[in-house]
């Protein structure tokens, strides 16, 4: 039985309902996520600060909505996120706006004891007056009473209980920090049943039904902010209609439309970034259990087979004996003066490829493991480009016979994430190998440095069918894809190059028709 802690009245994310019954939007995909899963849950809701030393002592296995920050992850483990949340300044009505953290220096707050904002306001202004409270309802209650100058609380719940205690006299004034991350989080050493509750989400997220547990209990809150912030868009596009009434019509109208297109497009691709991520999120999971089953007996060959090869050493000279006075005779069907010279070549080909083995599945490990953005790693290049040819080793094999690799020595490092560049280098040895049209045309990849531009070189250059010319210019761009037939989705080079860019680097292309295609890749070189 899985403990699940969480807050007693923090709706609609969860709370105790009127048959004193935990209750909810977290609770209802905590639920769900057991079902899907086949395990059997408990759900404790009680005061947040309870909640959250029950997890610390181990009495509460999970806790099923966490705010993420970097300072928490020093003892806690986080699920990918299943919501968003917008953290409010609440103010009696006719208080100006608040606009940054800053405007509240000296002032009175009302925070929720050991809640992510008391954390966040105690590091970023240490200048606030903060007023502790044991809930959300408990700190709105004391600002509509009159009390303290603001209370800073989560924006849903706020406006959820404010109707519903009929707090007529507060509303908020601002945003002055960015939307939190909020998912399930537990003590870091259990990541085992953290992967238990990732693999759930992404299957309910998959499959719909953890967008139709949030349309039910966040759906309606979110549509009716919606509907004011469409009124005052429609105002205020009225009252530039009428400003622009004569000639700007058209020309707004034609502005309007290709902001919209793009927008348009930047959406769909934002969301076929979440799907791959879901995708390898689930991939991720999958891949370290299936590492962890190879791992096992791998390791007990890794440990018999040097003990197998130095027993059959040892043997030899009563082997050799005793062939020396009875002459040659028979082992597993096999004559002895056969056997002394293959079984050493056995044992070692059967040690290098347990070996083998081992290095696939730690790269596939390391490639599908879930890290958080860092870009500030040292990198070797030559690694990642290593660990990306032994990962599409099988492709590389069914695709060509002649592949050639010439990496530089010495070459410098870079700065940067190493798993997101070999997922760049993956991408172009794929696409390259697809180019091929026979399996006698070839691969070149090569490594090196300028001095000049101090820019560190990736060229991959297939003998392929080439690239239209007209085409060259667009391979970049979400979408586009000359291979809509065979299921390109036209993503990875377009995501490639947004890695890229994020490393400060570029991509190049050359290409002819016919004769094959040329990619090459620049990276700044690291300044240690």
């Amino acid at each position: 039985m899985i403990i699940v802690g969480g807050d007693h009245n923090y709706p609609p994310y969860e709370f105790i309902n009127e048959q004193g019954q935990p209750d909810g939007y977290n609770t209802e995909l905590t639920q769900a996520i057991a079902e899907v899963m086949g395990i059997k849950v408990k759900i404790v809701l009680g005061s947040w600060d309870s909640i959250k030393k029950q997890l610390e002592d181990g009495q509460i296995d999970i806790v099923q909505g966490v705010s993420y920050s970097p300072e928490r992850t020093k003892t806690l483990g986080f699920t990918p996120p299943h919501s968003i949340v917008h953290q409010s300044v609440f103010a009696r009505k006719g208080t100006p706006p608040v606009n940054d953290i800053f405007e509240l220096s000296g002032k009175s707050v009302i925070v929720q004891r050991s809640g992510i904002i008391a954390e966040q306001l105690a590091e970023k202004n240490p200048s606030i007056h903060l007023i502790f409270a044991d809930t959300h309802a408990a700190a709105l209650r004391l600002l509509a009473s009159g009390q303290y100058d603001y209370a800073f609380v989560a924006n849903l719940p706020g406006l959820y209980l404010g109707k519903e205690l009929s707090l007529s006299n507060i509303e908020p004034v601002g945003q002055p920090l960015a939307a939190q991350k909020y998912g399930y989080a537990a003590l870091k050493e259990r990541q085992a049943l953290l992967a238990q509750f990732s693999e759930g989400l992404a299957i309910l997220k998959n499959t719909g039904k953890q967008q139709a547990i949030y349309n039910k209990w966040l759906g309606p809150l979110i549509d009716k902010g919606l509907k004011w912030e469409k009124i005052s868009l429609w105002i205020g596009g009225l009252s530039l209609f009428l400003m622009i009434i004569v000639g700007g019509v058209m020309i707004w109208n034609r502005s309007l439309t290709k902001q919209v297109a793009r927008r348009t497009e930047e959406l769909q691709f934002q969301q076929q970034q979440l799907i791959q991520a879901d995708k390898m999120t689930s991939l991720g999971i999958l891949v370290a259990g299936v590492a962890h089953e190879i791992n096992n007996p791998t390791s007990l060959l890794l440990l018999n087979l040097p003990v197998l090869k130095e027993a059959f050493d040892d043997l030899d000279e009563i082997l050799e004996d005793y062939y020396d006075n009875h002459g040659d005779f028979y082992l597993a069907g096999l004559s002895y003066h056969r056997i002394r010279a293959e079984v050493p070549l056995m044992l070692q080909d059967m040690l290098d490829g347990t070996q083998h083995i081992c290095r696939i599945v730690n790269d596939l490990r390391d490639f599908s493991r879930q890290e958080p953005l860092d870009l500030s790693d040292i990198v070797d290049f030559n690694q990642v480009v290593q660990t990306a040819i032994r990962l599409t080793e099988n492709t590389i094999r069914s695709a060509t016979h002649n592949f050639v690799v010439h990496l530089q020595e010495d070459l410098p490092n870079t700065k940067g994430s190493a798993q997101r560049l070999q997922q760049v280098v993956i991408n172009l040895i794929v696409n390259a190998c697809q180019a091929l049209e026979t399996i006698e045309q070839g691969i070149e990849i090569s490594t090196s440095y300028s001095k000049m531009t101090k820019m560190i070189c990736l060229v991959v250059k297939d003998k392929g069918r080439g690239i239209e010319p007209a085409h060259l210019s667009r391979l970049s761009d979400p979408f586009f894809t000359t291979k809509r037939e065979q299921g390109g989705t036209g993503l990875g080079l377009s995501i490639s190059s947004t890695i890229v860019e994020e490393h400060d680097g570029r991509l190049e292309f050359e290409s002819s028709l016919g004769v094959g295609t040329i990619v090459t890749l620049y990276l700044p070189q690291t300044g240690d």
